[in-house]
C-alpha cells in the first residue's frame, strides 16, 4: 500500500520552510487529513509548532545523532495512524556536516526516506533564473526525488506565472504554487521563550490564517498526490519500539513549561524498557512522587520561569532530598541548570535554585554553544560506561563553579574540539548537553539498571 510522505525543502535558510510547512500543515487538517510532522536535525522549536497545529507529537529525523534504521524507525512509527507525514527539512537542502557530501542534510533524509521532495524557491527579483536554481537542485546529487516546487516571496501572480513557466518548461517538475512577497504573516521570531506561547494556544489564530492562506495560492489536491511514496523496510530487529517490558521501576519526568524538551523517543525507549513515568511539574510546585526510582529532568528556559522556580520551596526540597539519599538523576541543559545554585538573568537579577550542584549559572544575551556533540563519560558516569552516545548543545548561559576540581560528567566533542562539560555527583548526571537516547540505546538499560540497584537498596534499608 502506497504511503504519502513529503519533504519540505529549502534552497536556503530563511526561505520560509517553517512558515511554509505550518501553513501546508493546517491547509491538510482543513481537508480532514490526518497530519504527521517530522523535523531535520536536532532542533525543538520547530517541532513544537508542528506538534501545535497537528495535535500529534513531532518528531525529529537525524541522520548524525541516529543510524538509517533508526531514521526509518522513527518515521514508521510515528506515521503510525497518519494519512499524510510533513517533513521540515533543515538549513539548505544540501547543507549538512560535511560540504563534500550529504551527509547529515535534509538531501540525506530524503533519501534514506525515499521521500518525494518539494523545493521552495525564493523568487525575489528574478524570473527565469528561478529555473536555473531548480535545475541545480536537480542535478548536484542524483539521489532525492525532486518532485515539484513552491515559489516562495513572488511579487504578482503575473510574476508567479513567469516563474512556472521557467521552471516547468526547464526542469520537467509542476510548480504547485506560491507565497507572496508581501505576506505580513511572518512567523514570529523564533527563539526559545516562545514555545510556552505556542503550548498556551496564544497562536492558534495564526497558524489558522496562515492555513486559508496556503490553500488560497496552492494546489494542495496536486501536493497530496506528489506526496505518494512507496512504504520503507523495516529493520524489526533493531527497532528503538519494541513491545512493552513489564513496568519495573518508577521514573519521575520534570514536564511544565520551564522544562519540556524531550525527543518522544527518549521516554518511549525509556518506558519499552520497564520504566513507568510519571509526570511531574517543577513550575506548578509538585513534590516529587515518593515511590519513584529515578529522575529525568530536561531541558527548557527556568530561566524565563526563575522567579517562580525560585519562589517554589517545596519542589526544590523535595527533589534535593531525594538526591542527597541517591536517587538516579539525568538533567539535560535546563535541568542542569536548575539543580545548580542559582540563574543570574540578562536584566543581572539572581534567583535561588534547587542548591544541588555547587556552582552558579549565568544568562547571556548570545549563545554560549550550539552543534552536535559526542559524548564520552568522565570520573565512572554510569550512563555512558564505556560508550559513546550523540546528541547536541545549544544554550544561552555559562556554568560557573564555585570549586577548584569539578567532577566533569562528561568529555563532548564537537566541530570547536574537545571540552569536559556537566557535573558528576552521587548518582546525578547532569550537563548542558542534550542526548538522544536513540544514538545509543545502552544508555537506556544503564539508567534503568541504576534506577533498579536504587529500588533494591531502598527496601534492604526499610
Amino acid at each position: 500500500m502506497q504511503q504519502k510522505r513529503l519533504v519540505i525543502a529549502g534552497t536556503g535558510s530563511g526561505v520560509g520552510k517553517t512558515t511554509l510547512t505550518i501553513g501546508l500543515m493546517s491547509a491538510l487538517i482543513k481537508r480532514g487529513l490526518i497530519v504527521q510532522g517530522f523535523k531535520c536535525g536536532p532542533d525543538y522549536i520547530d517541532p513544537s509548532y508542528h506538534t501545535a497545529v497537528t495535535k500529534r507529537a513531532s518528531r525529529n529525523l537525524d541522520s548524525w545523532m541516529l543510524s538509517h534504521d533508526h531514521v526509518i524507525d522513527i518515521l514508521h512509527h510515528g506515521s503510525i495512524g497518519a494519512d499524510i507525514s510533513v517533513i521540515e527539512g533543515v538549513m539548505g537542502f544540501f547543507d549538512g556536516k560535511n560540504p563534500e557530501t550529504n551527509e547529515g542534510s535534509t538531501a540525506e533524509i530524503s533519501i534514506i526516506t525515499k521521500s518525494p521532495v518539494l523545493l521552495v524557491v525564493n523568487c525575489e527579483s528574478m524570473a527565469r533564473s528561478a529555473a536555473a536554481i531548480v535545475k541545480g537542485f536537480q542535478l548536484l546529487s542524483d539521489g532525492p526525488n525532486i518532485v515539484g516546487v513552491i515559489a516562495n516571496k513572488v511579487g504578482s501572480e503575473g510574476h508567479y506565472q513567469l516563474v512556472k513557466k521557467a521552471i516547468e518548461k526547464e526542469c520537467l517538475v509542476p510548480v504547485v504554487g506560491y507565497l507572496k512577497r508581501e505576506l505580513d504573516i511572518e512567523i514570529p521570531e523564533r527563539h526559545l521563550g516562545l514555545i510556552p506561547s505556542v503550548e498556551r494556544g496564544d497562536l492558534d489564530h495564526y497558524f489558522h490564517t496562515l492555513g486559508e492562506l496556503v490553500s488560497e495560492t496552492i494546489d494542495i489536491q496536486k501536493l497530496v498526490e506528489l506526496a505518494a511514496a512507496d512504504p520503507l523496510p523495516l529493520n524489526e530487529g533493531s527497532s528503538l519500539f519494541k513491545t512493552k517490558e513489564e513496568q519495573i521501576v518508577k521514573i519521575a519526568v520534570a514536564k511544565d513549561a520551564a522544562f519540556n524538551f524531550y525527543y518522544p523517543e527518549n521516554l518511549e525507549m525509556l518506558e519499552s524498557k520497564g520504566a513507568d513515568i510519571v509526570y511531574f511539574s517543577p513550575l506548578d510546585d509538585e513534590e516529587l512522587p515518593s515511590d519513584i526510582d529515578g529522575l529525568y529532568i530536561g531541558g527548557g528556559f527556568p530561566e524565563e520561569f526563575a522567579q517562580q522556580l525560585e519562589k517554589n520551596q517545596k519542589a526544590k526540597h523535595s527533589i534535593k532530598i531525594f538526591i542527597e539519599q541517591g536517587l538516579p538523576t539525568l538533567a539535560e541543559c535546563g535541568g542542569f541548570m536548575y539543580l545548580t545554585e542559582s540563574i543570574r538573568t540578562t536584566e543581572m537579577k539572581t534567583y535561588q535554585m534547587a542548591a544541588v550542584i555547587p556552582g552558579k549559572v549565568h544568562m547571556q544575551q548570545t549563545l554560549a554553544a550550539l552543534g552536535y556533540r559526542e559524548i564520552s563519560g568522565q570520573n565512572d558516569n554510569y550512563l555512558l560506561k564505556n560508550i559513546v552516545a550523540k546528541g547536541h548543545e545549544y544554550h544561552y548561559s555559562t556554568y560557573e563553579s564555585t570549586e577548584d576540581s569539578v567532577p566533569y560528567a562528561y568529555e563532548t566533542k564537537g566541530l570547536r574540539g574537545i571540552k569536559k562539560e556537566g557535573y558528576l555527583l552521587k548518582n546525578v548526571v547532569a550537563g548542558y548537553t542534550h542526548f538522544h537516547f536513540g544514538s545509543n540505546p545502552v544508555i537506556v538499560d544503564n539508567l534503568i539498571g541504576k534506577c533498579l540497584e536504587y529500588k533494591q537498596n531502598r527496601r534492604n534499608h526499610h
